[in-house]
């Protein structure tokens, strides 16, 4: 049976408004879809946190991550999307339509995108939320360039903070990459490269107690651990320029238990930004991607919404 629009309350329901989402938002909205956002904070995700976008095509000298939020949100409007300030609480498809359980009520439609975005996993120590965007970075390609010459600690063990401590080496001779454990959990051979390149110290057996500071990090308190991660009572305090911290990150992709993942939670997609599931796309941070960058959710959130409109027209018989 062919979808029919009055029988839902949008075409295209989009679960996030970060960069992925509102970009999605403006593109379905121009393919003359009835697109409606849920986000339950203000749109931008976590591009509001950042102090200066310098590397996005086009945009020199640089805007802030909320006037560039701001910019994307207009866009999204003056095109005609709906937005709605709710949270998610259940995502149900029953034939061809979708359902959005929110804090007041449902909304239905046959395609949505998710683009829910991940969750840095924080050391949840003192300082580091007050120095966010002031020395304290979970993105060494995003902030690593404000920091040239500068000293720079790197905190944890795996595949990311090596890679990511080989990049910020490139920007400074002075890289401290410290790990609670006495041996890195990374690659080998990401692990050997960093063992031998001169720009960085390598401290194991350390943890980080404390970010500290006035007005952006000033300095760290470290502490000396067993080979067991407990503390050994060694503590001391050094100064410091950024604390880049890669202690992992969450995909929010708990609406979608169904769809397939790979073995990090993230979402598997095809070039198109469809999902295992039909109708489901994702664009993002929240999808399975080799870099994440706030060009690169921009454009799969443009891909995602060309292919729901591909998707709907399907589903009304009149694809082409």
């Amino acid at each position: 049976m062919p979808y029919d629009p009055e029988k839902t309350d949008a075409d295209l329901i989009i679960i996030g408004a970060g960069p992925a989402g509102l970009t999605a938002a403006q593109y379905g909205a121009r393919a003359n879809l009835r697109v409606l956002v849920l986000e339950q904070m203000a749109p931008g995700g976590q591009a509001l946190l950042i102090d200066k976008l310098e590397n996005y095509p086009g945009i020199a000298p640089g805007k802030t991550g909320f006037e560039f939020s701001e910019d994307l949100h207009r866009q999204a409007e003056g095109f005609g999307a709906q937005f709605l300030t709710e949270q998610v609480l259940s995502l149900c498809r029953e034939g061809d339509l979708y359902t959005a359980g929110i804090g007041k009520g449902k909304r239905s439609a046959p395609a949505v995108i998710l683009a829910t975005g991940a969750k840095h996993r924080t050391l949840d120590i003192p300082g580091e939320d007050t120095f966010y965007g002031r020395g304290v970075s979970y993105c060494a390609t995003c902030d690593g360039p404000f920091f040239k010459n500068k000293k720079i600690f790197v905190v944890g063990g795996g595949d990311a903070a090596c890679d990511e401590a080989q990049y910020l080496s490139r920007l400074s001779s002075q890289v401290i990459l410290i790990h609670r454990r006495e041996r890195f959990r990374a690659q080998q051979a990401l692990a050997q490269r960093v063992l031998r390149n001169p720009n960085i110290e390598v401290r194991f057996n350390t943890v980080m107690r404390e970010i500290k500071g006035e007005r952006k990090v000033g300095s760290v308190i470290l502490e000396k651990t067993s080979s067991g991660c407990k503390g050994t009572g060694e503590i001391y305090e050094e100064a410091a320029d950024a604390v880049f911290i890669f202690a992992g990150i969450t995909p929010q992709t708990s609406l979608v238990p169904d769809a397939e993942k790979d073995e990090a939670g993230y979402i598997v997609t095809d070039q198109h930004m469809a999902s295992s599931l039909p109708g489901l796309f994702a664009a993002g941070d929240v999808r399975a991607a080799p870099f994440r960058q706030v060009v690169v959710a921009a454009g799969e959130g443009a891909i995602a919404a060309h292919s729901a409109a591909a998707y709907i027209d399907s589903l009304k018989g009149e694809s082409y």
